[in-house]
């Protein structure tokens, strides 16, 4: 199958985002070529239209040339050249995002009329939350590589918001995300159910002197969360809230790895579950406690587009993530969660 132009015809509403506005005597879209998306992409990628034309073995002058063109049609200028390289204005950081998803979902069209439904390949994304990735990673990749080796499964690790965006735009095929009541733009399948501790290092002022402590007491503590954007702050602030509690004396780090840096120093508590912390559970280092009065958990769910249709691939990726995270909920490998999947 050979698909050679795709034809824009968007509103400019949709080149727009926040404050970026594009001129009112832009011409109209006409036919956009597929080369040219991936010509301006791989510049964007490298940072320089010489290394491009390198990459994509193209003289650099036609390189321009189809870069100029580009600019000429949308209207606006895409990129700020300089000695150093090249980097994306504001309209070009939109199309760049745009481009992506385009090239992603041709590519998987491509896939989806010529890959066998019994021997399913091609590429497939896959997003993971920070907090998600310590427990399902691994394990997924593992059994992606021996049962499918002709899927090229691609990990992609992001806070919740940037998951949600990427997954509407069509930049990843599936998404691993947090069930808060706004997952209604995606096809969802529930995962699993995950419990929410009180972690602290272990000869912590904080520490409880119990195996638990009520979620009062929790909040009473110097907490370490990540911010609003990742699916954990959301479901602690809401909780609060229920009970006219606030969550007042709060360290605000978005990195995994500084968060269990800043425990180990001292700063104080965090409220999350295991799995993010298992290494330093495992090793003494960290002391968890069941939280409850009420208890804390979060619905895990694997999402897709309900607009961009899976492929063989995406859909063998989707029944091995719920096969996955059903084993590891079985042998207690994924710490504190406990499976809800039909595949269980």
């Amino acid at each position: 199958m050979s698909i050679t132009k795709l034809l824009f015809c968007w509103p400019r509403s949709a080149l727009r985002r926040n404050t970026l506005f594009f001129p009112l005597n832009a011409p109209l879209l006409g036919p956009m070529e597929l080369r040219q998306l991936r010509y301006f992409v791989a510049i964007v990628d490298h940072g320089s239209l010489s290394r491009a034309a390198l990459i994509l073995h193209v003289a650099q002058p036609a390189l321009t040339q189809q870069l100029r063109q580009l600019e000429e049609e949308l209207g606006v200028q895409l990129l700020h050249r300089s000695a150093q390289g090249v980097l994306s204005t504001d309209a070009g950081k939109v199309f760049y995002e745009h481009a992506q998803a385009i090239l992603k979902q041709v590519a998987d069209a491509r896939s989806a009329v010529t890959q066998s439904a019994t021997r399913p390949s091609g590429n497939v994304t896959l997003g993971l939350p920070h907090s998600i990735s310590g427990a399902l990673a691994l394990p997924l990749l593992l059994a992606a590589r021996e049962r499918y080796p002709e899927i090229t499964l691609q990990l992609t690790e992001e806070i919740t918001g940037n998951l949600n965006e990427q997954l509407k735009s069509g930049r990843i095929n599936l998404a691993v995300l947090f069930d808060d009541g706004q997952l209604t733009p995606f096809a969802c399948c529930p995962l699993v159910e995950e419990e929410m501790r009180f972690i602290c290092r272990s000869d912590s002022p904080f520490a409880p002197t119990g195996s638990a402590l009520s979620f009062p007491q929790a909040l009473s503590a110097t907490l370490i969360l990540p911010g609003l954007q990742h699916g954990v702050r959301p479901r602690i602030d809401s909780r609060a809230r229920e009970l006219g509690l606030e969550t007042a004396n709060v360290i605000e780090i978005n990195s995994i790895a500084i968060l269990k840096s800043a425990i180990l120093a001292g700063m104080g508590a965090t409220i999350l579950p295991a799995a993010p912390l298992l290494a330093e559970l495992d090793s003494g280092a960290m002391r968890s406690y069941a939280i409850h009065s009420p208890v804390l958990s979060r619905t895990v769910a694997l999402c897709a587009s309900k607009n961009i249709p899976l492929t063989n691939a995406g859909n063998a990726v989707k029944n091995l993530v719920l096969q996955v995270a059903a084993e590891l909920c079985g042998s207690g490998r994924w710490v504190g969660a406990h499976v809800l999947s039909p595949m269980a």
